[in-house]
């Protein structure tokens, strides 16, 4: 709250203010690059960072069928089209084991999506990447916090992208923030977050490029940066509540969980990655539990207990079949999800 009173009471509650640079370098810190660029929300950041990278029309981005509708709108946004993987049935993020067959002469970008706070198996990815000499941007809205062999989320990529909406394990009540330890894309994202205003040069109001008003505010960043301060302590809360929850859903026919490394029976491999637990999230199979998922959240629901459903796959999304989107693939486990 000190930095909030402080931002306004010295007047400054724009985007020029002391707080934004300061969220930005303490964030970046976090993740563990060397640059951080604040923005206005999520879906801003995933455009940003894309057009930082030159994607464009005609080119193919790579993404998971189960994720929320950003991802895919954030490609939508430059032209590009994005075409879908289906979901790991353990993991829930787009399966690597899949990714290669639908890498063709346009694609240019693999986005993965960290889903619920449990990183995209990395490795695979970027081996992917390399053999076709792609971008991968990460989507690492849900993980803050996250690690993958024992690397932060968010320094795996070229670039990545964060959520600072309310429900997020870090807030600003509405935020973003791309991060990376390329200089060049640094520069880029601040120059087209900031309608395209020279970085270095005075200020002449002659525009060489259309750029995009991204900002955060030093108010939303004054938030931020007092979130960032605590942010192991609210990781350590997410993952105490998500054993909680389990703890007392075990032995509960049809209750599945997303995978997490803590409750493998082989840790080896995985003993130093960290499912953040954005959401704690199950599945149903509807024969083995005795009642449907929409039956359980109404018995919830009777209980004072809020729910959701999961995400409603990109294959199935009217707003992208508008686009030209190639809505024909099967997806067999991101509808299993996004049903259950």
């Amino acid at each position: 709250m000190s930095y909030v009173l402080e931002a306004m009471e010295t007047g400054w509650i724009s985007s020029s203010g002391k707080f934004v640079s300061e969220f930005e370098t303490t964030f970046a810190n976090y993740c563990e690059v060397r640059y951080g660029i604040a923005v206005c929300n999520g879906t801003v950041a995933l455009h940003l960072a894309l057009e930082a990278l030159g994607i464009g029309a005609g080119d193919e981005v790579i993404i998971p069928a189960f994720t929320m509708i950003a991802t895919a709108a954030a490609v939508c946004y430059t032209g590009a089209r994005p075409v879908f993987v289906d979901a790991n049935p353990d993991t829930w993020n787009l399966d690597p084991d899949l990714v290669e067959d639908k890498v063709t002469d346009r694609t240019k970008a693999i986005l993965p999506v960290h889903i619920m706070g449990y990183p995209c198996d990395m490795n695979k990815l970027q081996g992917i990447a390399e053999k076709y000499g792609l971008f991968v941007l990460e989507d690492a809205a849900e993980a803050h916090g996250a690690l993958w062999r024992g690397r932060k989320v968010g320094s795996l990529g070229n670039l990545a992208t964060f959520s600072f909406f309310a429900n997020k394990n870090l807030t600003t009540g509405e935020g973003g923030m791309v991060v990376t330890n390329d200089e060049g894309l640094y520069d880029r994202c601040r120059y087209l977050k900031n309608l395209a205003f020279p970085l270095k040069a005075a200020r002449e109001y002659i525009h060489e490029d259309l750029g995009f008003n991204y900002r955060m505010s030093n108010l939303h960043a004054a938030i931020g940066l007092a979130q960032v301060e605590k942010a192991d302590e609210y990781r350590s809360r997410r993952i105490h509540n998500h054993r909680q929850y389990r703890d007392m859903l075990a032995g509960i026919p049809g209750i599945e969980h997303q995978f997490d490394p803590a409750y493998a029976n082989d840790q080896q491999e995985l003993h130093d990655t960290v499912h953040v637990h954005w959401m704690n999230a199950i599945n149903i199979n509807q024969e083995r539990y005795g009642r449907s998922r929409d039956a359980l959240m109404a018995l919830l629901r009777e209980n004072g207990i809020d729910s959701r459903k999961l995400f409603t796959g990109m294959h199935r999304q009217p707003a992208l079949a508008k686009l030209g989107c190639d809505m024909s693939g099967k997806y067999p486990v991101t509808d299993r999800l996004a049903e259950n």
